[in-house]
């Protein structure tokens, strides 16, 4: 098999956000779909991070992968926030009511007919010496990145059994924020516990739990509110110009705007333009290189194989005679063509094995080429050559002085 390599495209250029996916239906010279997204600095710190995500919806993900948050304005699953609800003003009998063996929200607002959302969890906590409980809806779920960067929350670690009964007086599974000696006993409160109204909570009793419960009247107003539970789809996006929505994506770069913090410990420093030190600005990047190719394939594949950007695949055009080694009028012309394509530039490769028309097709489709060009003795007899894109369903006929000009129009398309 004859091979010619040149260097590749870029995948999506410098200017753009988005790029088109190349599925069915679309041209597989076509890049990847992708978000950048707001990210937590993690361990390494700084004032900002942004992820780099290529969407793909298979469950499998076998790479890094991550569940990220697309609205109007893009931001990560760790660091997302959604827009502060309003409370509500009906207020019912705060009731102390029997729920024998039902420590879990889901399993109390079932026994009790009310709405899961209507329910208050309570997660315990403890900063050092410090006892704390979270309240969430029933139907949230805690963001422990948010937690730890709340103030005097880093580092926390979650209550032991018996740590909960010391403070609490209760075992877990009937815990709640009514009732509670609040000098020892810190309350943060997600931004929609703090404007809810008539909950179900913990009666901080086994077997108990409180209807009707509401802030300002059964308990003081919360310490803390904050935005401590992981967002979900339909969520009201923070800026209240739309909704968030939640997809699947494989993170393929990263980078870290440092600014000082290392120059200063490390007492790395220049004189600016008034001879005054200055602490230099760092930044830091890293990009999954061979992570990018299989983020590819997952976001572009079918039946028949692989569906690569032409930037990334292993040639953009693939060159198949029919019957190379028996017509001389066959090879003539595909290495005719071969060559003005490596003249132009193109990546190609001409499949010159002795092999079935539909073993090289399903080769190529396997490894997924973007481009593929037939050379055959009828269509040469008409001056055709056949042309069919790795997504296209049907083939068509190019005239063969225009085939050179054709590719370089579908791989700058």
């Amino acid at each position: 098999m004859a091979i010619h390599s040149t260097p590749p495209l870029p995948i999506c250029s410098a200017n753009t956000k988005t790029c088109t996916t190349p599925t069915a239906g679309s041209s597989p010279g076509s890049g990847l779909r992708f978000r950048a997204v707001a990210a937590d600095t993690g361990s390494i710190g700084g004032t900002g991070s942004h992820e780099f995500h290529v969407l793909a919806d298979s469950e499998r993900m076998p790479l890094r992968s991550a569940r990220i948050l697309i609205l109007q304005l893009t931001s990560s699953l760790p660091s997302a926030t959604a827009k502060h609800p309003a409370r509500g003003r009906l207020h019912e009998a705060l009731t102390k009511v029997e729920t024998p063996g039902k420590t879990r929200c889901e399993d109390v607002s079932e026994f009790l007919k009310r709405p899961l959302e209507k329910s208050v969890k309570a997660i315990a906590v403890m900063h050092h010496d410090t006892f704390c409980l979270l309240l969430i809806r029933g139907d949230h779920t805690l963001n422990e990145v948010k937690v730890g960067k709340l103030p005097g929350l880093d580092p926390f670690r979650f209550a032991t059994d018996a740590e909960i009964v010391e403070f609490m007086g209760c075992k877990p599974g009937y815990i709640g924020p009514i009732g509670i000696d609040s000098s020892k006993i810190r309350i943060i409160a997600d931004r929609t516990v703090a404007a809810m109204d008539n909950f179900v909570c913990g009666a901080n009793a086994e077997g108990f739990h409180l209807t009707g419960a509401n802030w300002g009247r059964d308990l003081p107003e919360p310490g803390l509110v904050a935005d401590i539970r992981n967002v979900l789809p339909g969520d009201p996006s923070p800026d209240g110009k739309g909704l968030l929505d939640i997809c699947r994506g494989i993170e393929v770069g990263h980078i870290f705007q440092l600014r000082s913090k290392y120059s200063e410990a490390m007492k790395c420093t220049y004189l600016d333009e008034g001879g005054k030190e200055q602490a230099m600005e760092m930044g830091c990047y890293g990009i999954g290189v061979s992570r990018i190719v299989g983020a590819a394939i997952e976001q572009g594949h079918d039946a028949r194989g692989i569906v690569f950007p032409a930037a990334i695949a292993p040639f953009e055009v693939a060159i198949v005679p029919m019957g190379y080694t028996k017509s001389d009028s066959v090879k003539a012309s595909a290495d005719k063509l071969y060559a003005e394509l490596r003249a132009a530039g193109i990546d190609v490769v001409l499949d010159d094995r002795n092999e079935r028309p539909g073993v090289m097709f399903a080769d190529l489709e396997l490894l997924g080429v973007p481009h593929r060009v037939v050379v055959g003795e009828r269509g040469l007899n008409e001056g055709k050559l056949e042309y069919k894109g790795r997504t296209d369903t049907d083939a068509e006929m190019i005239d063969c002085e225009r085939m050179v000009s054709f590719l370089k129009e579908k791989l700058c398309a």
